[in-house]
């Protein structure tokens, strides 16, 4: 299995099960037409989380802002996100809990 794949196994376990847009057991209810964000940025956000090594979260979404916010579609070139001002937005919403899994992945393997 390929360190990206611990990485989603780990995101899967820790935040898509707590998800309000899972059944309860981990799996997406969103439609194809809305995409989860953490399922369409995932190689950004995992580099995102590898480039920072700190105990201060703020440094982490700092880092998701400027590397993977960007390049979302939801944002405006103003760096407003409107489903992340309504906590819409999962990646946002959930990006703590994101971070503690990749790190813990990150521990286990000595990445």
């Amino acid at each position: 299995m390929s360190i990206e794949q611990h990485y989603w196994e780990a995101v899967q376990s820790k935040v898509c099960i707590k998800c309000v847009d899972s059944d309860g057991m981990g799996n997406c209810r969103l439609t194809p037409v809305y995409e989860c964000a953490l399922k369409q940025h995932f190689p950004l956000i995992v580099a995102a989380v590898k480039n920072i090594h700190s105990d201060n979260m703020e440094e982490y979404n700092a880092e998701l802002r400027n590397s993977v916010c960007v390049q979302c579609k939801h944002q405006s070139p103003e760096g407003l996100c409107q489903l992340r001002s309504s906590v819409d937005c999962g990646l946002d919403r959930y990006f703590p809990l994101v971070v503690e899994a990749i790190e813990e992945v990150n521990r286990r393997v000595s990445v």
